[in-house]
C-alpha cells in the first residue's frame, strides 16, 4: 500500500462530505481506516531543542511503557481498525526493548502500514534488520539540521556520526529488503539555509521521502523564536531548488507551497481528528474508552461515533473546522 498516494487522493478529494461518506461506510462495515499513532514508551534519549522535552516540567508528566500483556490487548482492540500504524509519535520508540515484537504484532493483525519514527541516534544495522525482518515498511526520520554544527547544537546529546551510520545501513539494506526511509525536516530561520546544502550531505540513495515544514509551537521549548518573517520571501526560490535535486535523485518531496502566515487548517485536514487514534501508556485514543475490557466497536456504539460521521456529511467546512493546525503539503512522486 502506498500511503503517499493516500494522502495524495486526500488532497485530490475536495468535498469533505465524500470524505465523510468514506469513513462512515468504512466504519460500518469494520473496515481499515484509523491512523494509529502509538508510544510504547514515554521517553527519549535526546533533548531536541524544538521539542517540549526540553521543558523539564512536561517531561515529569510523562511517565509509563507497556508491558507484554497491554501490549497484547492494544493490538486486539485497535489494530484490526488501523490502516497505518505508527510506532513514536511524541517519543522515542526505540528506547523500548520489545519494539521487534510491536512491528511484529501489526502484521500479526495484517496493519497495511507500519513505520516508526525516530531520532535514529540508537539504531545500527542490526536492529534496523531486525525491524524489516519483523515487517516494517517505513524509517520516518527526524532532523533539525543539514550540518553537524546546527544538528548536534539543535538535537542536544545526539550525534552526527551515529545519525549517517544510520543512514549509511539504511542504503545497505535497501539492496536486501523493501522498505522506505522518510526524513522530517523542521525548519526555522536558524537552520532554514542550509537546507540549500541538503545534498551535498545526504545520499539520495538512502532515502526515499523528505519532508520540509517549519517549526511550530508544541510547548515550553528551549528554541522559542516562531517569527519566520525573514525567511519567508526566500523559501519558494529555495524548496524550488530542493524539488529540482529531489527529482534528480527520485525522491518524494512534501512540503507546503508557502510558509503559511496564520494557523488555520485546510480542507484536506477536515478528515484529520476522526481518523487520527493516539494510544499509550497514559492515553487510548478518547477519553472513557476502557480498552482493557471495552471492544473498539462497543466503545463507538457508546458514544455514537457512527452517528457523528454520518451528521458530518451534511455539516459545512465552517462548522467543521479542525482544532488542530495541519499544513497543506504538496506531494510530489518523481
Amino acid at each position: 500500500m502506498n500511503i503517499y498516494k493516500l494522502l495524495q487522493l486526500n488532497r485530490k478529494i475536495k468535498s469533505h462530505r465524500i470524505k465523510f461518506l468514506g469513513l462512515y461506510l468504512l466504519h460500518k462495515f469494520d473496515q481499515r481506516y484509523l491512523a494509529v499513532n502509538l508510544d510504547p514508551v514515554m521517553a527519549c534519549n535526546l533533548r531536541c531543542k524544538m521539542c517540549y522535552f526540553t521543558d523539564a516540567d512536561f517531561v515529569k508528566t510523562l511517565k509509563g511503557q507497556f508491558k507484554e500483556d497491554q501490549l497484547n490487548q492494544v493490538a486486539k482492540t485497535i489494530f484490526k481498525r488501523a490502516l497505518k500504524l505508527q510506532i513514536g509519535c511524541g517519543t522515542e520508540p526505540t528506547l523500548y526493548k520489545d519494539l521487534v515484537k510491536v512491528v511484529a504484532l501489526g502484521k500479526t493483525y495484517k496493519v497495511p502500514y507500519i513505520s516508526i519514527t525516530t531520532n535514529a541516534n540508537l539504531l545500527d544495522e542490526e536492529k534496523i534488520e531486525a525491524l524489516l525482518k519483523a515487517g516494517l515498511n517505513e524509517f520516518t526520520i527526524s532532523l533539525h539540521g543539514v550540518n553537524k554544527e546546527s544538528y548536534e547544537n539543535f538535537m542536544k546529546k545526539a550525534s552526527y556520526e551515529k545519525f549517517h551510520n544510520a543512514f549509511k545501513a539504511f542504503e545497505k539494506l535497501k539492496k536486501q529488503y523493501d522498505f522506505k526511509v522518510r526524513i522530517n525536516y523542521t525548519f526555522n530561520k536558524d537552520n532554514f539555509y542550509e537546507l540549500a546544502d541538503f545534498f551535498k550531505h545526504f545520499n539520495g540513495k538512502s532515502f526515499d521521502i523528505l519532508q520540509i515544514r517549519p517549526i511550530q509551537k508544541i510547548g515550553n521549548t528551549e528554541y522559542n523564536d516562531f517569527d519566520l518573517d525573514s525567511i519567508r520571501d526566500d523559501y519558494p526560490q529555495l524548496i524550488q531548488d530542493i524539488r529540482t535535486q529531489c527529482k534528480e535523485n527520485h525522491i518524494t518531496l512534501l512540503a507546503p507551497k508557502t510558509i503559511p502566515k496564520n494557523q488555520s487548517a485546510n480542507a484536506s485536514s477536515l478528515i484529520f481528528d476522526y481518523t487520527f487514534c493516539y494510544v499509550s501508556p497514559q492515553k487510548f485514543w478518547k477519553d472513557g474508552f476502557d480498552w482493557n475490557n471495552e471492544s473498539f466497536n462497543a466503545y463507538s456504539d457508546k458514544i455514537g461515533w457512527s452517528k457523528m460521521l454520518w451528521s458530518n456529511v451534511f455539516k459545512s467546512e465552517k462548522e467543521l473546522k479542525s482544532l488542530a493546525n495541519r499544513l497543506n503539503y504538496e506531494i510530489e512522486f518523481n
